[in-house]
């Protein structure tokens, strides 16, 4: 049985969409974005019209060339995001378009930092382990074990 997550239905939506119609956004979607994501698959086979008004607000605000330009944007969605603690792979998806962009992992890496005065480390984490994550960033570990006090019980 395929995943109607990840397949074209081939029957007409209730809203009267086939599946091949679906599917034709859906690519348009990942040749205007760079990405998609797995609500947008699942969307474009559930409900197209729905998808095609978000999709048109994300066109107005986000793709089209207006004064900002793509790479300040996708810093800005990923902050966005990291400060909402969105889905890592939300997160990881503009990143990748940043660095497709031709920012740099330190460039992103900034814009994360950003989020730890105003929603603090929790959400600051988040971001940054989406980022790890997505650029390899190396890990140190500590040479010597951490020091323990030694605890009475009842203390």
């Amino acid at each position: 049985m395929k995943d109607p997550a990840t397949s074209v239905h081939p029957h007409t939506t209730p809203q009267g969409v086939t599946g091949d119609e679906a599917q034709a956004f859906l690519d348009d979607m990942v040749a205007r974005r760079g990405y998609v994501l797995d609500y947008h698959k699942a969307m474009a086979a559930s409900d197209l019209p729905v998808l095609r008004a978000a999709d048109d607000l994300i066109e107005a605000a986000y793709l089209s060339q207006r004064s900002l330009d793509r790479g300040t944007k996708e810093l800005l969605f990923i902050l966005s995001l990291t400060v909402l603690r969105a889905d890592k792979a939300q997160i990881r998806s503009h990143i990748r378009v940043a660095l497709g962009e031709g920012l740099s992992p330190q460039q992103i890496l900034e814009a994360i930092e950003i989020a730890l005065p105003e929603a603090g480390v929790v959400a600051f984490q988040h971001g940054f382990d989406a980022w790890r994550e997505c650029v390899g960033a190396p890990v140190l570990q500590p040479t010597r074990e951490p020091e323990t006090a030694a605890v009475t019980p009842g203390t």
